[in-house]
């Protein structure tokens, strides 16, 4: 009975967590570019009192083991990189990707990272940062002039603009994917990092050799979905309270032997 306890406590410990992680996903709901997490869980140590397989007498065999187990714990919390909706703002410089790809950023300690947040902005000398003021190394080499009165990029990443009535291209963005992506390590702000786990970097211009594409002038919309949220939290706070009467019945299981004791 005292097992119980102790199993029973893990399986809440391991609840809280899952309601932490619910509770971001539905505090980013509407975080451009945000991917959801979910948590996974393992079970833990067994007891074995009998193994399967094991000697029964006259030559028999058990043939299943008598084990009993120590409750569970989160072991990961992966995240789902599937694609988000795209909603238009018609802004010049908010930027969608279509598939699995990332923008790279240069943060202050001079590091990489990188993003699905395409909500980008000019700095004072016209290069391309986050809303962060982080320059966007996918823009390597762009800079905007202030007299530009029309700025363009094609799907396969091309930099147009226009100034003084001319139009020509400025530069090309390239774009940056993983083998896994569900491996990168999340930063905030909308930054992930690359791990061993992620593997290495893939650069490449969009639409090209695999690459995803860019639409201008539309951003990408976290891809939190709340009924199936509010579903998870169900559930949840269901295996919280569940594990919590195991707990109040293994405490008045002692109880009672208690009493028969004395």
């Amino acid at each position: 009975m005292l097992r119980a306890l102790y199993t029973s406590a893990s399986g809440m410990q391991a609840q809280q967590m899952n309601l932490d992680v619910i509770a971001n996903n539905l505090a980013n709901v509407n975080t451009t570019g945000f991917k959801k997490s979910k948590v996974e869980f393992q079970d833990l140590l067994y007891q074995t009192s009998r193994a399967a397989g094991s000697e029964a007498g006259a030559g028999n065999q058990i043939p299943t083991s008598l084990q009993v187990g120590h409750g569970s714990r989160p072991v990961a919390t992966a995240k789902n990189f599937e694609g988000g909706e795209l909603y238009q703002t018609g802004e010049k410089m908010d930027l969608a990707i279509h598939g699995n790809g990332f923008f790279k950023v240069t943060m202050a300690d001079g590091s990489d990272a990188f993003t699905r947040d395409g909500g980008f902005k000019f700095n004072n000398s016209g290069g391309i940062v986050t809303n962060d003021g982080m320059p966007v190394t996918s823009f390597a080499g762009v800079t905007i002039p202030s007299t530009a009165t029309n700025v363009s990029i094609s799907p396969d990443g091309t930099v147009s603009l226009t100034d003084q009535g001319v139009t020509s291209t400025v530069g090309q963005i390239t774009l940056s994917r993983f083998a896994n992506p569900a491996g990168m390590e999340s930063l905030g702000s909308s930054l992930y990092r690359a791990t061993l786990a992620s593997g290495t970097e893939e650069t490449g211009t969009p639409g090209l050799a695999g690459m995803c594409q860019v639409q201008q002038g539309w951003l990408e919309l976290s891809n939190v979905k709340v009924i199936e949220e509010m579903v998870n939290l169900i559930k949840a706070q269901r295996a919280y309270e569940i594990n919590s009467k195991s707990i109040q019945a293994a405490d008045e299981m002692m109880s009672m032997s208690n009493r028969l004791r004395g």
